[in-house]
């Protein structure tokens, strides 16, 4: 099993004067490995970690145990340090569980986790700290390696012999079994780890047998992101393949995306993701890591679809009047139409005469086009995969004045500039009309409003259409108050009459608008 990463004495800044000369005491193989917390302050910056390791150095010096207590140190990034003098793969004799350091390496983690709930100690005046991920599986990564190298299962028990006359609860001469990752507590009387980290030692050991656990896909993403179809991702010719394991990266050694069944990408076993290439069509896609220990995990596979085909318009754009104010840049319409894609719509969107984001299910769009100028009405689909297509309908929004109209009965011109052109005509005379002949595809009648407006009847071809009451709290001009749509341009004509309301008679006509 490879060496984990570690700083070295060396790296942390050992002054190997300070410690006794010569070499330390070896057992014979590492049986079982103790874990251990400092009980020092949690608020550190892991950049302050090697200052740590120098000062507990120094505090075990003065204690006389010739260097520092521990094999090792964790800090709660995941760093390793190396402890103890004398050849970090060798069993070294710590100073750190008494009785039964000879066989046993200790690893020390540089916070308190007390839990101080009364559980615990109450001796120490550092709130306890929550154990990080990082750490859990360096501590598991050094136990691994090293009951490893004695052939022994980091999930097994061992038997250690206490050495020590004088330790609480142990007799000196006497084996006990242990698990082969213990804590601190259980091969002397006190505290250490803490409630908070030896309640995460089965997770530790765990994490040292491997294989990995908590395997799984999480997402598979095209150009655009992560997309599904039911229970299907859909992509393109190239994915980004994303996984989460609950063992922690620094004990697995790599890691293969399999693409029905095949490796496609093979990536460290810190990696998350990898990209990779795909045919068009389905695949099965699954993740497969090695443990530090040689064990494999496969996760459970997933579908993905690798679309290359373009979204399609069964209905085309088309563009239609609608209610609204009216102006002579901005004559108010509707576009309309139908977009799909085997697989489904990402979104839609509209870039022309303006840019609007759409929904995905989209089948209109409310924007104006601008009088007398030929406008295109551009749409764009984008599908789960990205694929991307485009629609266009170009059409003419033409204003037509009352003085187009055919008139009959009693009607006077009005001046002013709220209206289209500057005037408008107005009538109150009971069966006054006004009949516009065209051609097109839309029209829209436009008239003026307030509270003593009174009512028309339109007529379309001759037959009755509706009655429109142009009364209003407010008054308002330009105002498109009535619409008509064909599939085509064909000739027309459309007729108002005047109803003669009783006490607001009044109707004030501003034209109509055409799409062409």
């Amino acid at each position: 099993m490879p060496t984990p990463q570690l700083v070295s004495r060396a790296g942390w800044g050992a002054d190997e004067c300070a410690r006794d000369a010569g070499y330390p005491d070896y057992g014979h193989t590492v049986k079982v490995v103790f874990v251990h917390h400092t009980d020092t302050t949690n608020t550190y910056s892991c950049t302050d970690s090697p200052a740590i390791v120098r000062s507990l150095y120094a505090l075990h010096l003065h204690q006389g145990w010739r260097d520092i207590g521990y094999n090792f140190l964790v800090d709660k990034c995941g760093t390793i340090f190396e402890g103890r003098f004398g050849g970090a793969a060798l069993p070294v004799t710590g100073a750190q569980t008494y009785g039964f350091n000879t066989d046993s390496m200790g690893i020390a983690v540089i916070d308190t986790y007390t839990d101080l709930s009364g559980g615990d100690s109450t001796a120490s005046t550092i709130p306890g700290a929550t154990p990080s991920q990082a750490m859990l599986g360096s501590i598991a990564r050094l136990a691994a390696w090293k009951l490893n190298m004695s052939g022994i299962s980091p999930t097994a028990t061992s038997t250690l012999t206490e050495g020590a006359k004088d330790s609480y609860g142990f007799t000196y001469g006497k084996s006990y079994t242990l698990n082969t990752v213990s804590g601190h507590r259980n091969g002397f009387a006190t505290d250490c780890p803490g409630n908070q980290l030896y309640a995460k030692l089965a997770d530790v050991r765990s994490y040292a047998a491997g294989p990995a656990a908590g395997l799984a896909v999480t997402s598979v993403d095209g150009p655009s992101g992560t997309a599904k179809s039911g229970t299907a991702y859909v992509t393109g010719t190239s994915a980004r393949v994303r996984w989460t394991t609950t063992t922690p990266s620094t004990l697995l050694t790599g890691a293969e995306v399999l693409v029905d069944g095949t490796p496609a990408a093979t990536t460290a076993g810190s990696a998350t993701s990898a990209t990779v290439s795909l045919t068009t069509g389905r695949h099965t896609i699954a993740v497969r890591v090695t443990h530090v220990s040689g064990k494999a995990t496969t996760s459970a596979a997933v579908t993905v679809v690798a679309d290359t085909t373009r979204p399609t318009y069964p209905t085309a754009p088309s563009v239609q009047l609608r209610t609204g104010t009216v102006n002579t840049t901005g004559v108010p319409v509707t576009v309309t139409w139908k977009a799909t894609d085997d697989n489904g719509l990402r979104a839609q969107a509209a870039t022309s005469p303006t840019a609007a984001s759409l929904t995905s299910s989209a089948t209109s769009w409310s924007t104006t086009a601008m009088a007398a100028t030929s406008t295109q009405f551009a749409l764009k689909a984008t599908d789960l995969a990205g694929n991307t297509t485009t629609a266009t309908a170009t059409r003419t929004a033409t204003l037509v004045q009352e003085s187009a109209a055919k008139a009959t009965g009693n009607w006077t011109k009005r001046s002013g500039t709220s209206y289209l052109g500057r005037y408008s005509t107005s009538s109150s005379a009971a069966g006054a009309s006004l009949t516009w002949t065209f051609k097109g595809r839309s029209v829209a009648w436009i008239a003026s409003r307030a509270s003593t407006s009174g009512q028309v009847k339109v007529y379309l071809d001759g037959a009755y259409q509706t009655t429109v009451d142009l009364k209003s709290a407010t008054t308002l001009y330009r105002q498109a108050m009535w619409t008509k749509t064909w599939s085509s341009a064909t000739q027309h004509t459309l007729k108002i009459v005047v109803v003669g309301t009783s006490g607001r008679p009044a109707v004030t006509t501003d034209g109509i608008a055409v799409i062409g």
